[in-house]
């Protein structure tokens, strides 16, 4: 009887139906809890009760950021990333309208890094004989699959990385002889297409990042004192670049 019993969600308090729970390192979380949380967050298991709900405080208090994201720069095919150039934010996803899908809003200073990954799988290409066995061509023939993988690395408190697919579909090549790799893929349009978006969205990023850390150091560098050529006291300009003595331009 207990075995089959129904749990109570430790995040909301309502009951978990039958194959509805979702564990947590010291408790039970309800599938529509879960579904709220951010879906780069990998480690809902090893999760406790409070971690829970410090994660759905964010995601609540992120909504006020997806209202406020402009896009600036669009880069994707099925899943996007999006970029809010004034503001210094990026959200990554599929969703046709944000606001529902609730995705993590980022800063560019948060990006540590970014790789491209391309899968490749191969498999011989065959043909019946006159008696119906299945042999190979002469010279033989393959067919390669590639996909291409984008991997954000971040740091933020709920995920370290944002992973996705850069091809909306797998992209496959035939070639004659037992070559593979990127001078087989590069005689493909789509290929050729996936490999610059990758290569686009890393240097976009990547860009972004550094503009982003450049601009912060220069704001906390501390300020030098400066001449007034107005009253020729030595001080330093105020947030509005005023002199604190005569309040003249510097």
């Amino acid at each position: 009887m207990g075995l089959f019993a129904k749990k109570s969600c430790d995040i909301c308090g309502g009951k978990i139906g039958m194959l509805g729970n979702r564990k947590l390192e010291d408790g039970n979380c309800c599938k529509d809890c879960a579904k709220q949380l951010s879906p780069f967050f990998s480690e809902r298991r090893k999760s406790t009760v409070a971690d829970i709900n410090a994660q759905l405080a964010y995601r609540e208090e992120n909504k006020a950021a997806v209202a406020a994201f402009r896009t600036t720069r669009t880069l994707g095919q099925e899943t996007k990333v999006l970029l809010d150039e004034d503001a210094g934010k990026f959200i990554v996803s599929n969703a046709r309208r944000l606001e529902d899908e609730n995705p993590d809003v980022l800063d560019f200073s948060q990006v540590t890094g970014c790789n491209i990954e391309i899968g490749e799988r191969s498999r011989e290409l065959t043909q019946n004989d006159k008696d119906g066995k299945s042999v190979s061509y002469t010279p033989p023939r393959f067919e390669y699959s590639y996909d291409f993988d984008c991997i954000i690395h971040v740091h933020h408190p709920w995920f370290n990385e944002i992973r996705f697919r850069i091809n909306d579909r797998t992209i496959r090549v035939q070639s004659t002889g037992a070559r593979a790799g990127a001078a087989v893929g590069r005689t493909n349009h789509d290929y050729r297409q996936a490999e610059d978006l990758g290569n686009e969205i890393k240097t976009a990023l990547t860009n972004a990042r550094q503009t982003a850390r450049d601009d912060l150091a220069a704001a906390n560098k501390p300020k030098a004192a400066q001449t007034c050529r107005q009253c020729a006291a030595s001080c330093i300009p105020d947030a509005q670049g005023r002199c604190e003595y005569c309040g003249s331009a510097m």
